[in-house]
């Protein structure tokens, strides 16, 4: 049998049972319907989940330790590796190196120190760190009051609510609501801040005052020393971050541009434990945070870091769990998006058996005209795959148009609670080839039954059937 003459006998047989052909494509199109909104449910959590981690500036960072530091982030590393005690010292030139790298797009030191700050002829001792110009879209100053640094060497500061509460003497008691961030950054944006700080200043060897060469001791220790000073800071902006939410610079309570904390020769802790290395020209840190152009090299970041004799931390190595969890909450979501379609297929094996019934003298006739076992087994395949074909259009259309729904329900309440709105659904292009391939295939497998139990007939038998 040609194929257009099966194309032609499999539409005008379904026309002949509209009712009961269209309700067993509408029961595939709700299964569809359901395998589709749960998935690209479970794809835009997953998405919505990624771009918060993107945008917060951690999910393509790597954090470099020394191995010196035992305080490092990964200390299975050390095992096998280089010995902590000889292995490279993290200090300037090693951070430009790692700034050299393939697919690095910066790296630079986490500064951060306790120093007094004077508001109002008040002194505060808090903790204050660097920031890179960087952050500026970074999605954790998202929410700031008030504006982000005007350049990397600008003498402003950007403070932590918690601090900028205590300036205008509104610290939050246990059980009382919080001032909001508006609130606090109104009478604060605009004024200026005092800063005290050490700066280590390199003093020569004795031996070179005197003119002659210095001995082996005097080379192996560095000589300096600690001056004051004084810089004025403008206020610029307040954020909402808590400063133990995340890793990083967020954790002060007072933001400065890094280049001009930098800049200032501040003396740092890892200054003070390292007396051979830690001058005001080539500084050491305590960690080194790596950004990489794309997520999918952190590892291959993470390996040339390894090799130069450095411990790494990435927040992929934190989230291996999470995307398991991921993994097995979208096949969880397919198994019961694919039962409302294997409820369908019962469907389609009952409207193809009593289609058997009806058309049992039809089945004699072209059987007994020339007609083979295989040409009618087509014509029964031919009509469930244009079933599921129909069914996983209208399902894939009910599916978005569900999934639609739910998000917009969801960030109107999102709004309610003042809240930013979220893409929390989404569907790809593969999902939807995916899920009317699925519902084709699930209507021929359906098909077998009936298809197997109309070529078995008798001709003879059927012409005989009134």
């Amino acid at each position: 049998m040609k194929a257009y003459d099966l194309a032609e006998l499999a539409v005008r047989n379904l026309r002949e049972s509209v009712l009961r052909n269209s309700l067993t494509t509408v029961g595939i199109s709700v299964g569809v319907a359901s395998l589709v909104a749960m998935l690209s449910l479970g794809i835009g959590l997953q998405q919505m989940a990624t771009r918060r981690l993107v945008r917060s500036g951690l999910f393509d960072t790597v954090v470099v330790t020394s191995r010196r530091d035992l305080r490092n982030f990964n200390r299975n590393d050390d095992a096998g590796g280089l010995d902590p005690a000889q292995s490279p010292v993290l200090d300037e030139p090693s951070r430009q190196k790692i700034e050299q790298l393939p697919n690095v797009v910066e790296a630079y030191p986490d500064l951060r120190f306790i120093t007094s700050f004077t508001f109002e002829d008040k002194p505060h001792l808090t903790m204050a760190a660097g920031v890179p110009f960087s952050y500026k879209t970074n999605d954790a100053f998202e929410g700031i009051q008030g504006s982000f640094f005007s350049s990397d060497m600008a003498s402003e500061v950007i403070l932590q609510k918690t601090f900028a509460a205590e300036l205008l003497g509104k610290t939050q008691k246990p059980g009382t609501e919080e001032t909001p961030v508006a609130e606090l950054a109104k009478p604060l944006v605009g004024k200026e801040m005092t800063m005290r700080y050490q700066e280590k200043i390199d003093v020569p060897p004795a031996s070179d005052v005197n003119g002659s060469a210095p001995s082996e001791s005097a080379e192996a220790a560095t000589t300096y020393s600690i001056q004051s000073h004084e810089l004025k800071l403008r206020i610029v902006g307040v954020t909402d971050l808590d400063p133990d939410s995340m890793r990083g610079p967020v954790r002060a309570r007072i933001l400065l541009p890094l280049k001009l904390l930098q800049s200032l020769h501040v003396m740092q802790p890892t200054g003070m434990r390292d007396t051979t290395q830690a001058t005001s020209k080539t500084p050491t840190y305590s960690t080194v945070s790596v950004r990489v152009k794309n997520p999918g090299k952190i590892q291959l970041v993470e390996d040339s870091i390894k090799k130069m004799g450095f411990n790494t931390f990435s927040i992929l190595d934190a989230t291996r769990s999470v995307r398991r969890f991921f993994t097995v909450l979208d096949l969880f979501l397919g198994i019961f998006g694919s039962l409302a379609l294997a409820v369908a297929s019962i469907g389609i094996v009952n409207t193809l058996v009593m289609a058997i019934l009806e058309r049992r003298r039809e089945i004699g006739i072209m059987k007994a005209i020339g007609a083979s076992d295989i040409d009618v087994k087509k014509l029964f395949f031919a009509e469930a795959g244009v079933m599921g074909a129909l069914g996983g259009a209208l399902g894939v259309a009910l599916g978005w148009t569900i999934g639609r729904v739910i998000n917009l329900g969801t960030n109107v309440y999102l709004r309610s609670q003042d809240l930013a709105p979220e893409q929390i659904w989404f569907v790809p292009w593969w999902l939807v080839g995916s899920a009317i391939a699925f519902a084709i295939v699930v209507s021929l497998l359906s098909g077998l039954y009936p298809a197997a139990r109309a070529a078995r007939l008798d001709p003879v038998q059927a012409l005989r059937y009134e």
